[in-house]
């Protein structure tokens, strides 16, 4: 394989209760119209309990509790079911100053409404302004909309601009006295002032201001469900699921979610496998070989992945490939070659990039997908539009014996090696350096999803994870896997990219739990050097392995049996499916890749 410290470049989710069994003449009915604010009038049952706290700690106020669930029912429209919840328990969603302000609110009573506040008992006067100051800037825009041009002065004059808050508000209102209407409903009214449902909105507005004791938040219980599972993922070491968390039972997961089980070998490569990587919509993987080839592979519904094209047309090792963001397109570079950019679909090369006198060594696309970046030998960079004219050039950027860079999202920030030991952040903006400088060689890089982090392979058999967002700073250091002589790549994956993965000389993948540094698991199956690991961005339960025994291993979750459909491909003892054909026919898809330059 491609070789570090020689001549070579380097590649690689009830039963009814008792109770229930009571006759439907014992269930009280309710055919008293409900309203859908909460305002029925409670009347407690004798039989109801009158803890002031519940919970089995005794941490929960029953009466707040009973609320936001009344709150969340009529949230959920179940209108007819909060007011009973209202009736039994004896505890109203809104006390009946608030219940009559709420109606005002909905009735356009504006002034009612202002005077109704007042006796609500706030003892924060800026609070009371501002609830005041949304009601009167409602009743602004209606009285504007219904042509009411003096009306609407008059409140803003003499009821708004004394409150004095909220000046710029106020000097856009005063703009709409002058203004067409279509720039009073279009260009300074809140999103959705103009429809039916602009009362409701505002009784959402001052949910927010007014204090929750006086009106309930919005969807307050779902926050606080939300919060809860937000912490159990938290805690969990090893989370991986793929399933969303349920709320019956407390979340946790085991070692079993993490891909240890080699559920697939994939024979395709007759020579060394240096690199590969997942597309970013996880549908496909790409493979690079010593044996001059690419191979793009479909993973199936179920998770099987299968041989779609092999590309040929490099008269050299193919050091590495690169999806487009959209994943129709691959690029794939050849040792110190050519880049090939290919049509994924059809299998046919679409262009030829190539520079006279001088050797590719790394190919990557721009965000946009309208321009692709090259690192040469000579240590320039190179950015070329699709049709091969080269659009900008950067020389002395990087070092020849690693080819590995990174694009921002945004495609402001270009990371490649500047020398041996450093890696150059590089702005095309603002034309800002930064340096991440390392005390050993960089052998190869990885950037994160976010685009905060960076992962760092170094000669001496460590990994840095450096967060890259301001000033560069180290944060995490990564050891156990081997590497002497090769190129050995790494990954971020998993759920929320909370692990790393690596190859290994020892033929073995290595997990790693990305905050704490631990090895959660050693993968062994490989007969030689793990050159590169790729975990599917869309299933964390997807790894793949590139190794110099001719073979590339998908790992996923343990499992009793594994069944595999392929008719063409062969599954040993071992529940290991074996598969080099393109159909399960026995024929493998040929693409030279000669077409077109």
């Amino acid at each position: 394989m491609g070789g570090f410290e020689d001549d070579e470049p380097p590649s690689k989710r009830a039963r009814a209760s008792s109770v229930e069994s009571a006759t439907l003449s014992d269930i009280p009915c309710y055919s008293k119209p409900t309203n859908p604010l909460g305002g029925t009038m409670a009347r407690p049952l004798t039989s109801q309990g009158k803890e002031v706290m519940v919970g089995s700690k005794g941490l929960i106020k029953r009466d707040e509790f009973v609320r936001i669930i009344t709150k969340s029912l009529y949230t959920l429209g179940y209108e007819k079911t909060g007011a009973i919840l209202e009736e039994e328990s004896g505890i109203t969603l809104h006390s009946p100053p608030v219940n009559v302000f709420r109606k005002q609110v909905l009735d356009g009573n504006w002034d009612s409404a202002v005077v109704t506040l007042n006796t609500l008992d706030l003892l924060d006067e800026n609070i009371v302004k501002s609830a005041v100051f949304l009601l009167l800037e409602q009743k602004f825009f209606e009285l504007l909309r219904n042509g009411n041009v003096m009306g609407a002065m008059k409140t803003l004059q003499s009821e708004i601009s004394p409150l004095g808050i909220n000046r710029k508000r106020v000097h856009e209102m005063a703009s709409c006295l002058i203004s067409s209407p279509q720039n009073v409903l279009v260009g300074f009214s809140k999103p959705g002032i103009e429809s039916s449902n602009s009362r409701f909105k505002l009784l959402e507005e001052l949910q927010k201001v007014l204090p929750p004791t006086v009106m309930v938040p919005e969807r307050r219980l779902e926050n606080l469900v939300e919060q809860a599972l937000t912490v159990q993922r938290e805690a969990c070491y090893l989370h991986n699921s793929v399933d969303g968390l349920s709320l019956y039972i407390d979340h946790h997961c085991g070692r079993d979610q993490i891909p240890s089980q080699a559920l697939q070998v994939l024979c395709a490569h007759s020579d060394e496998v240096w690199f590969l990587q997942f597309s970013n919509n996880g549908k496909y993987l790409a493979s690079a070989s010593n044996d001059k080839t690419a191979v793009i592979w479909k993973v199936d519904e179920d998770g099987e992945l299968l041989l779609k094209h092999t590309l040929t047309g490099h008269e050299k090792p193919v050091m590495m490939v690169a999806w487009s963001p959209d994943d129709c397109q691959l690029l794939t570079c050849g040792m110190e070659e050519v880049i090939r950019r290919w049509d994924v679909e059809s299998g046919e090369c679409i262009h030829v990039y190539e520079k006279y006198g001088v050797g590719l060594l790394s190919c990557g696309w721009f965000p946009d997908g309208k321009q692709i970046l090259s690192g040469l030998n000579d240590q320039s960079l190179c950015l070329w539009d699709l049709d091969g004219k080269q659009a900008d050039c950067w020389e002395g950027q990087r070092s020849t014996k690693t080819s590995d860079f990174a694009v921002s999202k945004d495609g402001k920030l270009i990371i490649s090696t500047s020398r041996d030991s450093a890696i150059l952040l590089f702005n095309r903006d603002t034309k800002q350096e930064r340096l991440i400088e390392e005390e050993h060689t960089v052998t190869s890089f990885s950037l994160s999803e976010d685009g905060d982090f960076l992962l760092v392979n170094l000669v001496n058999e460590q990994i840095h994870l450096w967060n890259i967002r301001n000033d560069p700073i180290r944060v995490k250091r990564y050891t156990g896997h081997k590497r002497s002589r090769f190129v050995i790549r790494s990954c971020f994956g998993g759920s929320e990219q909370a692990f790393i993965a690596s190859g290994s000389e020892d033929a073995k993948v290595y997990i790693w739990h990305r905050a704490s540094g631990d090895v959660i698991e050693t993968l062994s199956g490989h007969s030689g050097a793990v050159n590169c690991v790729s975990w599917n961005p869309t299933n964390p339960h997807m790894l793949a392995s590139a190794s110099d025994d001719h073979t590339i291993r998908i790992w996923g979750l343990k499992k009793a049996t594994v069944k595999r459909r392929d008719a063409g491909s062969s599954s040993g003892s071992n529940g290991i499916h074996m598969n080099g054909s393109a159909n399960g026919n026995g024929f493998v898809h040929q693409c030279n890749g000669s077409r077109s330059k």
